[in-house]
């Protein structure tokens, strides 16, 4: 669900320090008010950032994905075997692998069985264009599909349901190479979603009754209405002008920090010149040195320090107010 705080508590950004020089200090913002963290509940969703190099250039990546970024370099995946592994000793559910476009990775294929083969729920991110459908590609999805049926799930970036709207994002000669991937997953059977954008001036339902008509056009068997079949994100932009959150904003939104991602999630990114994999909070925070939790998951529990009290973080970023906290946005399989 997406929130729209100025509709909902206009008062909000006076009462939660909207403005200049934030999301300077970890422990207070920029009123000297104490700024809001969020503790692991629950180890949920471990992702791995496979790489940022892309086949397309988006208009707004918010990890500025693109054939040339290579800021995240590829995973291996005797990279992240010992993740997988610590992960099963914390009971984790679900394992998410995000770009950049993933199937570039020339071992996208073979991580994603690693974790199938452990009996974990595995989610790819992917924009089902060329390189998804590599032939190479698309027979070993459909190995690993008969092997683990509906634990293996892939979700497709498709920012609006008309080819206009999408093209303006993600460029020209996008969006049917897009419908012949999604096409060709649901042909085969795979377990599917969409995500979208909230950013073209529509509500929630127009965008949801437009996401079903495509769908029933198309045949595949997708409810628009299931916000963990068609999510609908939030914008994230890094120049934005957006409240910071202390602690009293939880009481103001009627929200809690439990139900925010960092408190079930956690990513493994490599960085370009790096020897070793690193964990963060999130997904979102992919380039931000200063929220390095570790190199393993057991470290990431205990950081402190920075942005980090006992494993709890600190919402010192401006994803964490906008994406999270106020946007309501996730990017996990599960509502």
């Amino acid at each position: 669900m997406v929130i729209d705080i100025t509709t909902r508590r206009p008062d909000l950004p006076a009462m939660c320090g909207s403005h200049a020089g934030k999301f300077t200090d970890p422990n207070t913002t920029s009123k000297g008010e104490p700024r809001a963290e969020v503790a692991l509940t629950q180890l949920e969703t471990l992702w791995f950032n496979t790489g940022t190099l892309c086949n397309i250039t988006c208009r707004n990546c918010y990890i500025e994905s693109s054939p040339k970024n290579d800021r995240l370099v590829y995973l291996k995946v005797d990279e992240i075997i010992p993740f997988l592994d610590e992960a099963k000793q914390a009971s984790v559910r679900e394992i998410g692998f995000t770009g950049g476009e993933p199937f570039l990775n020339p071992d996208a294929l073979a991580m994603i069985e690693a974790a199938l083969e452990r009996d974990f729920e595995v989610l790819v991110l992917t924009n089902a264009m060329v390189p998804m459908q590599r032939r190479s590609i698309k027979d070993g999805l459909l190995r690993l599909k008969d092997s683990s049926g509906c634990r293996l799930k892939l979700r497709v970036s498709l920012d609006h349901y008309t080819k206009d709207l999408h093209e303006e994002e993600r460029g020209q000669n996008t969006f049917q190479s897009a419908m012949e991937g999604l096409n060709w997953l649901s042909q085969k059977g795979f377990a599917m979603s969409i995500a979208g954008r909230t950013c073209w001036g529509e509500t929630e339902l127009q965008a949801r009754a437009g996401y079903h008509a495509l769908a029933k056009d198309n045949g595949w068997a997708l409810d628009a209405d299931d916000p963990t079949q068609v999510i609908l994100f939030p914008e994230m932009d890094e120049e934005a002008d957006v409240p910071e959150i202390t602690t009293a904003c939880w009481a103001v939104l009627n929200m809690r920090p439990e139900d925010m991602m960092c408190a079930t999630s956690r990513m493994v990114v490599k960085r370009k010149g790096a020897s070793v994999p690193v964990v963060l909070p999130c997904t979102l925070l992919p380039y931000d040195e200063a929220f390095e939790m570790g190199v393993n998951l057991a470290e990431s529990k205990s950081a402190n320090g920075g942005m980090f009290s006992d494993g709890a973080v600190k919402l010192c970023h401006v994803h964490c107010a906008k994406f999270c906290v106020l946007g309501g946005g996730s990017c996990s399989a599960h509502d």
